[in-house]
């Protein structure tokens, strides 16, 4: 199988679980909820979405043959270089010091497979997914964040972290709080407006407060202005 990819970047992860981890960043390209086109967003299922995932032209994007393809061009990104491929994942020690990947979209699962998994793990990386829930994940990712979408269905119920944008009137935390996951996030609704984006942080802490199974996720690298 061959993979499309957005775009490809390292910096810190700014949200949720493993805020201010350094991570590869993998944007696969294309989602199932949006086309990602401005023509269609009132249409789409998901409406909020504040990514470019179409195509392939963005940073060190581009369309890759093979799975080893992917992971040579992923490894360039790390700053410790020398890694070699093993037959089963590292552990311990070892894993901590592997290259950590964030594979994320668009909707990543439209083309993660066994494959691409099988692959990171030969070159030692730890494997993160960011993905809306609606297709089963292969077997074998390290860190699964689901962030679930209104009128959705939601396929993926169990996993590491669920991380919620809030609000969406038609998505409440108590719907989705009974799945099978360890953590659970709020994360304020981006909004071009400041009194609006305000409120909605002010709703997210609110609802934090009052129920203590979730957590408040901020968007810390738009904060401190890093990608």
């Amino acid at each position: 199988m061959s993979y499309s990819v957005k775009e490809v970047f390292y910096s810190l992860q700014g949200e949720g679980f493993h805020s201010g981890r350094p991570a590869i960043f993998c944007r696969m390209s294309n989602c199932n909820l949006w086309t990602g086109r401005e023509m269609d967003r009132e249409n789409a299922i998901c409406q909020f979405c504040d990514t470019d995932f179409i195509g392939t032209d963005g940073q060190n994007g581009g369309r890759f043959a093979s799975a080893e393809a992917l992971c040579q061009h992923l490894l360039s990104f790390w700053p410790q270089k020398n890694h070699q491929k093993f037959s089963l994942p590292l552990k311990g020690a070892l894993k901590r010091a592997s290259p950590f990947v964030v594979l994320t979209g668009g909707e990543p699962l439209l083309q993660v497979d066994d494959a691409l998994i099988r692959t990171l793990h030969q070159y030692q990386f730890e494997i993160a997914i960011e993905t809306n829930g609606t297709k089963h994940a292969p077997k074998g990712i390290d860190w699964v964040c689901m962030s679930p979408k209104a009128n959705a269905p939601i396929l993926l119920e169990s996993g590491d972290e669920l991380k919620l944008v809030y609000p969406q009137p038609e998505l409440l935390p108590e719907q989705v709080e009974h799945l099978n996951y360890q953590h659970f996030y709020l994360q304020p609704m981006d909004d071009a407006d400041p009194n609006t984006q305000q409120n909605n942080l002010k709703q997210a802490i609110d609802y934090c407060l009052k129920h203590p199974k979730w957590q408040l996720s901020l968007q810390t690298h738009k904060l401190l202005g890093i990608d």
